[in-house]
């Protein structure tokens, strides 16, 4: 029995001397209709997935999902060719997870084979039911950070009576992760790396997930001219949880219309939040003045609203480097960001305020809408600043790092087996 075993594993690793496929874990939910075939709103399409092809043989994804008979508009195809989908229990939050936990490990636990290489996107749940395995048979890893526990369960950014816990408890698990992998990616240039090193002998680069293409730019900044009254201020992002402050957003719109500035803004996105925001809106008399479209189809439609308003904000309660601001510099957009994750990296510090800080944020807002020169001047630097995230300049990055956790895993099955 012994023999066969090693027979099979000698062939499979004669078969991997050039193949290999790669196991990638995260946190986000999908839907899968009854043909199986496997759906996202707007993150982790079908396409993102090709860029570990350039490595990697096939892609197995490990994330959760739930079943649907017929899937939403605009929803985009996340499963093809090369692409399969590991289908976890879908769960929200703590509570639900608890319940699930049993049934979410061994799911998790069965799509690893020994000869994949793995790679964990990080801060996850689901990343930190595998990484104890990876442990125990020394199988190596690499790690995407994309967000930061420590800011996700900051005051103000969720609502729950263990925050306090959770946050120490996974930001630590973080660490660990990082410490413990073969190669570490990291979506900023310093901030995430400082709060979660990578070990001293470990690969260690830095790219965003972002995807400029061309039709991203816009091809001059905006000129100087005065700004069409009212002022339009725009924010996307996810409302099902308050990560994105977007109740301290309106309460510093409520702030700068008492104060007589001429504004409204518009939030893009969409999520169980809404309605106690629009509650919000309601209570602040800024009904005609606050405009909740929902959630777009990305590209072209979130594009043409972004070149309809003047001011992007984005106040932040955690980040790691957001899409949604690039895309925004991207269409030359004057924006305003809190000091968290990524955002001190892609915008001056005049143009940042301190997270939850709702006097700071109206303060800003002032400033900059009142003054036509210095939203031309940040139009400009936006644009240029965006360009460092076109799909040609990240690429090179993202393979040296697939190449190492590829070259890393086949040693280590050489020597094990």
């Amino acid at each position: 029995m012994l023999r066969t075993e090693t027979a099979k594993m000698n062939k499979s690793l004669q078969k991997s001397e050039t193949k290999m496929d790669v196991i990638v874990v995260l946190e986000h939910h999908f839907l899968q209709t009854p043909d199986r075939a496997v759906w996202t709103q707007t993150m982790f399409p079908y396409s993102f997935w090709l860029r570990y092809l350039d490595v990697f043989d096939r892609v197995k994804v490990v994330a959760r999902m739930s079943k649907i008979r017929e899937i939403p508009p605009h929803w985009k195809r996340a499963d093809g060719a090369g692409v399969t989908f590991a289908l976890v229990p879908d769960y929200t939050g703590p509570l639900q997870y608890l319940f699930r936990s049993m049934q979410v490990k061994q799911v998790v636990r069965n799509a690893l084979n020994r000869t994949d290489a793995v790679i964990l996107r990080v801060g996850s749940q689901l990343a930190n039911d595998l990484e104890p395995v990876l442990r125990q048979t020394q199988h190596p890893y690499g790690v995407e950070v994309v967000a930061d526990p420590y800011d996700v369960f900051a005051p103000g950014s969720v609502k729950h009576p263990l925050r306090t816990f959770f946050r120490w408890m996974f930001t630590r698990r973080l660490q660990q992760q990082c410490d413990r992998a073969c190669a570490a990616a990291y979506v900023t240039e310093r901030a995430l790396q400082q709060r979660y090193p990578p070990a001293n002998d470990a690969f260690s680069t830095h790219y965003s997930s972002v995807e400029l293409a061309d039709l991203a730019f816009v091809p001059l900044p905006r000129s100087l001219k005065q700004v069409m009254r009212p002022l339009t201020l725009i924010t996307v992002g996810t409302l099902d949880q308050l990560y994105k402050a977007p109740d301290v957003l309106i309460d510093a719109v409520a702030v700068c219309v008492q104060a007589g500035l001429d504004l409204q803004l518009v939030l893009v996105g969409d999520g169980k939040h809404r309605g106690e925001l629009e509650a919000q809106v309601a209570k602040l008399n800024l009904s005609d003045r606050v405009f909740f479209l929902g959630n777009l189809p990305a590209g072209e439609a979130v594009r043409t609203q972004l070149d309809w308003a003047d001011l992007f904000v984005l106040p932040s309660h955690q980040e790691g480097l957001p899409r949604a601001m690039i895309e925004a510099m991207a269409r030359a957009l004057p924006c305003i960001g809190s000091t968290v994750g990524g955002i001190p990296e892609l915008l001056p510090p005049e143009d940042l305020v301190p997270p939850g800080n709702v006097a700071a944020l109206a303060k800003k807002i002032r400033e900059v809408a009142t003054h036509p020169e210095r939203m031309a001047r940040m139009s400009a630097r936006n644009l240029s600043k965006a360009k460092d995230y076109r799909e040609e300049v990240l690429r090179d990055r993202r393979i040296a790092f697939y190449r190492y956790v590829r070259d890393t895993t086949q040693a280590w099955l050489k020597q094990k087996y």
